[in-house]
């Protein structure tokens, strides 16, 4: 099975770039995104591949987050947010129950300039984390999308000058660690270690093309699914927003 995983950054303006020819030629089995930035409507109505289910959660505040899932089989279950009400209210989580695994496409609140929703993204952190967990006690989880936190120094060009910035405060990194000591596994980082491999890129001073980014895009996996997991890596050649996809295969 094939999972791609990519925030769009409007799903309209990613598509007049090309990213619906990327996903009927990527031939995923899930195509997971986040920043959708369109109704669920608009969403479910795109050119997709026929026969697809799509599932799209939107925010309250139009043109705002908003995720989806676009999967090649009906799902079991559907659930939309993680049942908080406190955090429901941007669309940011979709889940998808199936036989053997449940699939979040999530999209992290960033903790913006100033870190003055920091505070709420650590709330948001913990009671994300939960959920997934509650989930794993009847089977094993996926959940990918923008995390919005580079977790370790090898995770963005330049670690040093944004140490206590919105991404890489020692908050927003202690969350993740959380994540890792729960259980869950990041699967880039089972293939791949080291710096240069990034999923986010400023769209100033040309950043994306000198590299100066940010692994700020996850699969993370149950502990149970390690033994399925065949691939993990960064598709940095694919454009269309200022996030690449990150693609995940299982056996």
């Amino acid at each position: 099975m094939k999972f791609i995983s990519w925030n769009v950054n409007g799903i309209r303006a990613a598509s007049k770039k090309g990213a619906m020819d990327f996903f009927k030629k990527s031939r995923a089995d899930f195509l997971c995104l986040q920043e959708t930035k369109a109704t669920a409507e608009i969403v479910e109505s795109m050119d997709w591949q026929r026969g697809r289910t799509v599932i799209a959660n939107e925010a309250v505040k139009k043109g705002y987050s908003g995720t989806a899932i676009i999967a090649r089989n009906q799902p079991i279950a559907v659930t939309f947010g993680i049942g908080i009400d406190e955090h429901d209210q941007e669309g940011r989580v979709v889940t998808l129950e199936y036989d053997d695994f449940f699939l979040i496409t999530v999209y992290t609140p960033n903790s913006q300039d100033g870190l003055r929703r920091l505070a709420y993204r650590q709330v948001w952190d913990r009671d994300f984390l939960a959920y997934a967990k509650n989930l794993e006690k009847r089977k094993p989880v996926i959940f990918c999308g923008d995390l919005n936190v580079a977790h370790t120094e090898d995770d963005l060009a330049r670690p040093k000058s944004n140490h206590k910035n919105a991404g890489f405060t020692d908050e927003e990194r202690a969350d993740f660690d959380s994540i890792v000591s729960s259980g869950f596994v990041d699967t880039f980082r089972e293939f791949t270690s080291g710096n240069g491999h990034y999923s986010w890129w400023s769209y100033r001073g040309g950043a994306r093309e000198r590299n100066v980014g940010w692994r700020i895009d996850y699969f993370m996996i149950s502990e149970a699914l390690r033994p399925r997991l065949k691939s993990a890596r960064i598709l940095s050649d694919i454009h269309g927003s200022d996030h690449c996809p990150i693609e995940m295969v299982l056996d």
